[in-house]
């Protein structure tokens, strides 16, 4: 009985005898906030490639409680032209109360169907937090108020069949271990909540028919290749049961970021394209963090004989682009794109983009300022999107391989410490899951989140100094949190160390050490503007946490 009710609903009508859309089936009348419904669409219409919408399109049009317009790409599942064809939408409401949505198809450019409104009743109650968005240098926020901030690393990639590593070919290429079903939740059972993939000719291939270097996929001459889509449904459900949130990096798909690809009509329109599948099939996941065009377009501008693609055609393309995605995702996903390591002119002031990011090897040290310099620049939060202590992969890492461990735990805290809404991501995934860092990331989380709870998402940065170690500090509400490192070989503390911060009062003091997630106390301690800390020591190379409570 109840489907029947669903169907009736359900039933679409055009005016005249050309009716195209003739059902449409959603798979609930009711839902929470956040939670998805999928709509089964069955229509007949004339094209040659379903997935090109010069061709043919099916939008969902979304009238929501709040009175607001937006637009919802749909996708062809199975069907032939001239026949009855079968379409899939898949929508969150991200309001509470009811929804009209109708369904719209165009074909050659011109609608020549629309349903009749499709009513979804959306409870208050609410499955999860909803999607995340830009809040502030600090944090990005879920659509039902909370803050976050992402305790992130890059796992940008599987295992390949045929890895290109010098010294780690054979640690790459375990595919027992290197793969999402055993990274993931490692990497979340130990603190994480954030990751930064890729799609690429390896890795979620989904235009590409064959030769992957990858033995999850499957060659075929479908246009979106059916083992690549089904891997990243599966990624994508993964990391919703899992609570992580991904940066999602598109790159260009299966063709050359030549000039061409920049400034010509035809690879627009593919890319375009290739866009709408994406926000379609996987925008409406809150495990989309954000969406990325490209990994470091200043390489890709660099790197063809003929020179260098002028700065600007890049910049306007992704001005255009960023225009289209936001126009087609009415979820509001944060969008971004990275540099390695040199600015394109213009780049960083596109308006659609939300998020500026860049990488940065060998000066993880030089990170915090970065952050800021951008950030006062540009007026936009601020990510490092890739860090490390080394970027070269045809050197032998064991042979410098405790400074890539301190490397990799001072840039988590330098993130955590800075204006930005993620902790700056390591490379190297395989190398540091190899020599048992993955635990470290619970400490970063654990102070992370209290933060979060002291300032209810608001934090201001303090001037600090503990020489000779260095220091940096933040207020969280009415809490200070200090790190000091010691960045030299010799242990510090013999003497005392002397915090100098803007702050008056008695304080309680609590000190964490992440190695060990030990806390320890401290007792109270007074301040006109100084911390004097005795008895404590800092091993060479070591880092502890202070933290600060007011005394009333």
């Amino acid at each position: 009985m109840k489907k029947a009710i669903l169907s009736l609903l359900a039933i679409c009508s055009v005016a005249g005898m050309q009716a195209q859309i003739r059902s449409v089936e959603p798979s609930a009348a009711t839902a929470k906030r956040y939670e998805r419904v999928d709509f089964t669409v069955r229509l007949k219409a004339t094209y040659a490639n379903a997935f090109l919408q010069e061709e043919v399109a099916l939008d969902m049009l979304i009238r929501t409680p709040g009175g607001e317009e937006r637009l919802l790409p749909c996708y062809w599942v199975e069907g032939a032209s001239g026949q009855l064809s079968r379409w899939e939408a898949r929508f969150t409401p991200q309001q509470a109360g009811e929804y009209a949505l109708r369904f719209r198809l165009t074909e050659r450019g011109r609608q020549t169907s629309l349903s009749k409104p499709v009513r979804l009743a959306v409870r208050q109650e609410a499955a999860g937090h909803g999607i995340l968005h830009t809040r502030d240098y600090w944090t990005l926020v879920y659509d039902d108020g909370t803050p976050f901030r992402g305790v992130a690393e890059n796992i940008c990639w599987e295992s390949r069949a045929n890895d290109d590593s010098r010294y780690f070919k054979e640690l790459h290429e375990q595919h027992d271990k290197y793969n999402y079903d055993y990274m993931l939740p490692l990497f979340a059972r130990n603190g994480g909540n954030f990751i930064r993939v890729w799609m690429c000719g390896f890795n979620f291939p989904i235009d590409q028919q064959d030769h992957f270097n990858n033995h999850r996929y499957t060659p075929s001459d479908a246009y979106y290749n059916p083992s690549a889509v089904a891997r990243l449904d599966h990624f994508v459900g993964l990391c919703e049961e899992l609570g992580v949130h991904a940066m999602l990096c598109m790159g260009q798909g299966a063709v050359r970021a030549d000039r061409a690809f920049f400034t010509d009509e035809e690879p627009a329109r593919r890319f375009m394209n290739r866009l709408r599948y994406i926000v379609a099939r996987w925008g409406c996941s809150p495990a989309i963090g954000m969406w990325e065009f490209f990994n470091e377009i200043d390489n890709i501008q660099h790197r063809n004989a003929g020179g260098p693609i002028p700065a600007e055609e890049i910049v306007a393309w992704h001005a255009r682009m960023s225009k289209y995605l936001k126009s087609i995702d009415p979820y509001g996903h944060p969008v971004t794109t990275s540099i390695s390591h040199r600015d394109l002119e213009g780049l960083n002031s596109v308006p659609d983009l939300d998020i500026n990011q860049k990488h940065i090897y060998c000066n993880t040290g030089g990170i915090p300022a970065e952050i800021l310099r951008y950030e006062n620049r540009f007026g936009k939060p601020y990510v490092i999107g890739e860090f490390g202590y080394e970027w070269d992969w045809s050197k032998n890492f064991d042979e410098f391989g405790e400074e890539m461990d301190r490397d990799f735990r001072r840039g988590l805290w330098y993130g955590i410490f800075s204006p930005t809404p993620l902790t700056p991501m390591s490379w190297w995934w395989e190398y540091f899951e190899n020599r048992g860092l993955m635990p470290y990331f619970r400490g970063v989380r654990l102070i992370s989140d209290r933060m979060l709870a002291d300032g209810k998402g608001v934090f201001e940065q303090l001037s600090v100094t503990c020489p000779p170690a260095e220091a940096m500090a933040v207020r969280c509400g009415e809490t200070i949190y200090v790190y000091l490192y010691n960045n030299s070989s010799e242990a510090l503390g013999r003497t005392p160390l002397t915090v100098n911060l803007a702050a008056r009062g008695r304080y309680a003091v609590q000190s964490f050490d992440p190695a060990s997630l030990a806390f320890a106390g401290h007792g109270a301690i007074g301040t006109e503007g100084r911390f004097v800390l005795d008895g404590v020591e800092l091993a060479p190379y070591g880092e502890r946490i202070y933290i600060f409570t007011p005394i009333r």
